[in-house]
């Protein structure tokens, strides 16, 4: 008989820092300034923590392939399931196009730092990249684990601490920075939508939990050991971002700051302070390539889900088609034009960052908008399933599962709302085409799988 295999507390601590968004979401965070810190602890607090704890209740309890998919269907029926992997998916595909302008915004740091904002040069690198990997995924040759491992080591971790620790050396040495530390500038103006825009940008940086509740089973002791590693996740979230984000804060000027490409300025800087500007070309490419990395690994990953909502006949029998290789193909090009599509917001907006913005609080509103549907769905369950054996409860029975539930509801609910508005930092044009932009695209994403399923399927 073969033993179960058990992960450390700590083995989950890392899965959760891989999981969480890393160097390439600390521009937009930076966009804060100090008030980043007060951000940032609060995300975790109302949005992180209930989050991660529910996700593991669920994970543990229902740990079929779907995830939230099984767990929004068990609670509520067929559409609703579909609906909350369909919010999963295509806030992912949204995402595609901000990750693959900070590899661009990277490269550029390469060669030719000036082509950082270039619009055309943006766009033609994300459609290169994205479709390449498309094809090569479509041909059932995928990046290796292997690769994939080491970009994210190298072009994530190596990268991030390397920011950190020119950001302390820098602040060790007296120099100048560009922010201020004090207790006005860490809490923002409660009566400033503006200023509370900005948590947008740093929600997108706590999410996605649920991807890796699903090792919460294999953690010996569940109940007494993923707290524990759920709350070692959160101080290492809070401090490894924190330092981080002030890193770049301090060196890159606000006015100056390009959000696809943050990390990489802020490297610019350090390295011509201590005279090793001939090594910026080769960071900015381990960087990039931590980038490719990441996303390549997404590219098949996420419509994993969907082809497992459509092979039960939840979505159109065409998304469901495999290759010879057993390639979900149509999912996969159905997602190449939307983010084709979606690439082309950044020749239309005003500046780059304007366009990498409204993305970022795209992707964060659709995500959010999941986590209303799992919240949810973890309180049904409780009562339709009271007797359903769970390897992990949330701590404090219906009570605690309620609160935990509400108060990730309401700041999920905060988040979606104050990512209407947008930050006067980022020059955005009009705030009424802003907030009809995001408007009508939510509506237009939420409705298409009802769409689809009315115009070729069967609602059950």
């Amino acid at each position: 008989m073969s033993l179960k295999k058990h992960i450390s507390v700590w083995s989950l601590v890392m899965i959760n820092l891989a999981v969480l968004g890393g160097i390439r979401t600390w521009a937009p965070m930076a966009e804060a300034g100090f008030s980043a810190v007060f951000f940032l602890c609060l995300g975790v607090l109302a949005f992180f923590l209930p989050a991660s704890l529910i996700s593991a209740e669920l994970a543990t309890t229902w740990p079929q392939a779907g995830g939230v998919y099984v767990w929004v269907k068990r609670a509520f029926g067929h559409k609703w399931g579909v609906l909350a992997i369909w919010f999963l998916w295509i806030q992912n595909v949204i995402w595609y196009p901000t990750i693959l302008a900070f590899i661009a915004g990277t490269l550029t740091f390469a060669f030719d730092p000036s082509l950082v904002q270039s619009k055309i040069y943006m766009v033609t690198l994300i459609l290169a990249i994205f479709w390449t990997t498309t094809l090569i995924n479509l041909k059932g040759i995928k990046v290796s684990t292997w690769i994939s491992s080491m970009g994210a080591i190298c072009g994530t971790f190596i990268a991030s601490i390397l920011i950190i620790v020119f950001g302390l050396i820098w602040y060790w040495n007296g120099n100048p920075i560009e922010i201020v530390f004090s207790w006005d500038s860490l809490i923002p103006q409660m009566n400033s939508t503006s200023q509370w825009a900005l948590f947008g940008g740093i929600m997108v940086s706590l999410l996605g939990i649920e991807m890796s509740a699903v090792h919460a089973s294999e953690v010996d002791n569940p109940q007494k050991n993923y707290p524990r590693a759920i709350l070692f996740s959160s101080i290492f979230v809070i401090l490894f971002s924190i330092l981080g984000v002030i890193s770049i804060a301090m060196v890159v000027p606000q006015s100056q700051l390009v959000l696809s490409a943050g990390p990489v300025q802020a490297f610019e800087f350090f390295l011509t302070a201590y005279g090793l500007k001939s090594l910026l070309p080769l960071m900015a490419v381990v960087v990039a390539l931590g980038g490719i990395g990441s996303m390549s690994a997404w590219v098949v990953g996420p419509c994993t889900g969907l082809l497992a909502a459509a092979q039960q006949g939840d979505l159109p029998a065409s998304l469901k088609v495999t290759n010879a290789r057993g390639v979900p193909k149509n999912l996969l090009l159905f997602q190449a034009i939307i983010v084709t599509a979606l690439s082309f917001l950044f020749l239309l907006m005003p500046t780059l960052n304007s366009a990498y913005w409204m993305l970022i609080v795209l992707t964060t509103q659709l995500y959010l908008m999941m986590y209303f549907l799992l919240f949810a769905a973890a309180i049904q369950l409780r009562h339709t399933h009271p007797d359903t054996h769970r390897p992990f409860r949330v701590p404090g029975g219906k009570i605690g599962m309620w609160s935990l539930a509400i108060v990730g509801l309401l700041s999920s609910l905060f988040g979606w709302v104050i990512c209407f508005f947008p930050p006067h930092q980022l020059h955005a044009g009009s705030e009424l085409r802003y907030i009809l932009f995001l408007g009508v695209m939510i509506v237009i994403f939420s409705t298409i799988p009802f769409w689809l399923k009315k115009k070729f399927t069967q609602l059950k």
